[in-house]
């Protein structure tokens, strides 16, 4: 008699173990879809701030960004300090597009005068393509006299190169600069007509 109660006794707490482990199972089951729960919810809340992110980034890296005029050699054109959006997207380059160009590193700014395929000289503050006469965007004698034979024994500007100068003709260094000399295409990360800053003078270029 004594040996069958101990035996109901063993077997009543038996049960109660497996039901307290079922319990912390349950338990732990209900903390785990909590914490997924709560994952959830967070990643869901942060998802359209990571997409913002990544398309700013986007923006910046393929298509416009902000750059800054560091210098007078645009000047009256641009002046230092302002902020101008670059187009990156933008590769159909003219003659007196303004673009940025990268040089080692450095961005500088400056207006497209020569193409590929072109001969480009200034004579008599006369600005010469092909040899024929041609209206330049600066007015006045701003430069001293040049040709692209003197300058670099061309005689014509090469295959996907431009000659590019800026519009304050006495201070800039360009293409006239042998440090700098033609550009590639590769080196213009685009071209910029819009200004953004001062506030007061936000709108495309003129």
């Amino acid at each position: 008699m004594k040996k069958l109660k101990k035996q109901k006794k063993q077997v009543k707490e038996l049960a109660k173990e497996q039901e307290k482990q079922t319990e912390e199972k349950e338990e732990q089951k209900k903390h785990n879809y909590d914490d997924k729960t709560r994952i959830f919810q967070v990643m869901r809340e942060l998802f359209p701030y990571v997409m913002i992110v990544v398309a700013v980034i986007f923006i910046r890296s393929f298509m416009v960004t902000p750059v800054k005029v560091d210098g007078d050699s645009m000047y009256p054109y641009l002046k230092d300090g302002q902020i101008l959006l670059l187009n990156k997207m933008d590769h159909s380059y003219n003659r007196f597009d303004v673009v940025v160009v990268n040089v080692s590193g450095t961005k500088i700014i400056k207006r497209i005068i020569g193409m590929p395929g072109e001969t480009i000289a200034y004579r008599d503050c006369q600005l010469y393509i092909n040899g024929k006469e041609m209206d330049d965007f600066v007015e006045g004698c701003a430069t001293n006299d040049f040709s692209l034979d003197g300058l670099y024994n061309y005689a014509f500007i090469p295959k996907g190169y431009y000659f590019v100068m800026g519009d304050n003709r006495a201070v800039s260094s360009d293409s006239r600069d042998y440090r700098i000399g033609l550009v590639s295409q590769s080196q213009i990360e685009g071209t910029t007509s819009w200004r953004l800053f001062p506030f007061n003078q936000f709108g495309k270029l003129k």
